[in-house]
């Protein structure tokens, strides 16, 4: 599910100052529920809850083409942390570049996001599953 851009300054500062952060060694996760969620899912098609993702990256890394390349390489590893397992949705999600992200490689971000969302709790806790072969033996047994 495609995640909408945080464009207001204001959601980035209350995801700084209230959110849960996660540090890392190239980037920082700051995680917020969003109060605004509900307005968002009744405007979605879909009438599903969606994240909010914002990117940031100072001028301190570098020029303008070091500063894109950083977000071109931490929403690839955005799209890798995805593929490990489902977020949880209807919050707010400010990922900001360290000084040396530039120097880091997609799957480098895309292990440090991945331990971020798991100690900031934000991935859906998988269900048990039973083994049906196993079901059907223990049903024969009886």
């Amino acid at each position: 599910m495609k995640d909408i851009a945080i464009k207001e300054n204001h959601l980035y500062n209350k995801a700084y100052r209230n959110g849960e952060r996660a540090s890392q060694k190239h980037v920082n996760v700051y995680v917020l529920r969003d109060w605004g969620a509900k307005r968002q899912m009744l405007a979605n098609p879909e009438k599903k809850y969606i994240n909010r993702i914002g990117l940031s990256v100072s001028k301190k890394i570098g020029g303008a083409v070091e500063r894109n390349r950083v977000k071109r390489i931490i929403r690839a590893g955005l799209c890798e942390a995805r593929a490990y397992g489902e977020l949880k949705t209807g919050y707010l999600i400010v990922i900001a570049a360290k000084v040396g992200a530039h120097e880091a490689s997609s799957r480098d971000i895309a292990a440090e996001l991945i331990h971020a969302f798991e100690r900031l709790k934000m991935y859906r806790t998988a269900k048990p599953t039973e083994n049906t072969e196993n079901t059907q033996a223990e049903a024969q047994v009886k």
